[in-house]
């Protein structure tokens, strides 16, 4: 989990504005590890190289991007992806996993709500079921910028919804249904090796609840370790209570570098 002070403030203004997928990705593309995150940042709002259609627009990804992103430190492998043209699809779902470090809401929803609903067999849901959820979350330990009013409940309420569309979690537009979602083989690997840096045990990795994030069970988690197993992708071993996992590489900045090498 991230030491910094807002990781479990909630912010309105970064769910309304959406996953920003393309955008990030973009950006990320043209990111100089030379300049600071400020400079890299100025220049996106001087030069709008991303094509954004008004500059509110390229004011707002500027905001939500320094405010969801660390890319000299933590997010670092996500921006060398980009940088290397790694494709979109497989980016996807570590940019997730990235930008849930830092934000509470979308972790959580996720994580908790989302997945206790898939889990639960429920086939469709509808923002005033998540409006219920997001009337709790000061009890799960997050606190918002300020007190919400119930039209800016109803904005997140269906911020989060479409954000998991985003993704690929759900699909529709007024009432959202499950989809069958795949983790790709090259984002497992990479986030096997993303809660391995975390020092998590093998069976603690299994055991993540950050794999509810892909809608995955520790059965399903299992299930890919040994098929990767038998593909010789990485060694996992399971002798009675004692779990055994190598991975190929000794952390996520050398994945990420042998992923687009």
């Amino acid at each position: 989990m991230t030491s910094t002070s807002r990781a479990n403030v909630v912010s309105s203004f970064t769910i309304v504005k959406g996953a920003m997928i393309e955008e990030t990705y973009a950006v990320f593309a043209a990111w100089d590890f030379e300049r600071s995150k400020r400079e890299n940042l100025d220049r996106l709002r001087d030069e709008n190289f991303i094509g954004a259609s008004s500059t509110t627009w390229l004011r707002d990804v500027a905001k939500v991007l320094n405010r969801r992103f660390d890319p000299a430190g933590r997010d670092r492998p996500l921006v060398v992806l980009a940088q290397h043209g790694f494709p979109l699809d497989e980016w996807k779902p570590l940019l997730l996993w990235h930008m849930t470090r830092d934000e509470f809401l979308v972790r959580d929803f996720i994580e908790t709500w989302l997945f206790a609903a898939y889990d639960g067999g429920t086939f469709r849901v509808r923002t005033e079921d998540v409006e219920e959820y997001l009337g709790g979350i000061s009890k799960r330990g997050a606190t918002t910028e300020h007190a919400w009013s119930v039209q800016t409940t109803k904005r997140v309420a269906a911020g989060l919804l479409k954000i998991a569309v985003d993704f690929g979690l759900l699909r529709g537009s007024s009432t959202k249904e499950f989809v069958s979602f795949h983790l790709p083989e090259k984002s497992f690997l990479y986030l096997l090796h993303a809660m391995r840096d975390e020092k998590l045990s093998p069976s603690k990795v299994i055991a993540s609840p950050e794999w509810r994030l892909f809608l995955m069970r520790p059965a399903d988690v299992e299930h890919e370790l040994l098929r990767l197993h038998q593909y010789r992708k990485l060694e996992y071993q399971v002798a009675g209570s004692l779990v055994q996992l190598s991975l190929p590489c000794t952390s996520t900045s050398e994945y990420a570098e042998r992923m687009v090498a």
